[in-house]
């Protein structure tokens, strides 16, 4: 009797209604009919749009995968035909070329890529990237280009167009458009 009657009780547990905001898929991570659907994970947004501690921790993560994996693995030898620079973090073009790869990387090696992801990842991204990036009249050419000579040099970047320049002109020729809260017309 006491078997027949645990019996009656499991069958009436599993013939009732869920409870409210349980889930039956949320061992999987999904959420139940009706619920609300599970957080959209972040975009990732490139490195030179960020600001503060945000960039700072983006930038040592990146360094610390550009030190601990790229460079041993895909490095190659420095010389005047492929230079490098100790000091890539401070060459604005190399941090965002570099930060794409990465991000690629990232995506490329996830499951969800396949088996063919991480060749995707070196024929798309990888060769192009750091052919770029190490260019002999690219951006690390003032740089290092023998590991016996240590260097760094920021290059001059083009300066602003005509257009802008006109821009600038006209708006400090304007009286108080300096000044805030003052009406000009």
């Amino acid at each position: 009797m006491e078997q027949s009657a645990q019996q009656a009780r499991q069958l009436d547990h599993l013939a009732s209604a869920p409870a409210p905001g349980a889930s039956p898929f949320a061992a999987f991570g999904m959420p139940g009919f009706g619920g609300p659907p599970p957080a959209a994970p972040s975009e990732p947004r490139p490195i030179l749009e960020l600001d503060g501690e945000e960039r700072e921790d983006e930038l040592d993560a990146l360094s610390d995968w550009v030190d601990d994996f790229l460079l041993p693995v895909y490095g190659a030898e420095v010389t005047t035909a492929a230079p490098w620079c100790l000091q890539w973090q401070e060459h604005d073009d190399v941090v965002a070329w570099l930060h794409a790869l990465w991000l690629a990387y990232q995506q490329h090696k996830d499951p969800e890529a396949g088996l063919s992801g991480l060749f995707v990842w070196h024929r798309d991204f990888l060769t192009h990237a750091i052919a770029a990036i190490r260019a002999p009249g690219g951006p690390l050419s003032a740089c290092m280009t023998s590991p016996e000579r240590p260097a760094h040099r920021i290059l001059p970047g083009p300066p602003p167009s005509a257009r802008t320049e006109r821009a600038n002109a006209a708006e400090s020729a304007v009286p108080g458009a300096d000044e805030p809260g003052e009406l000009t017309s």
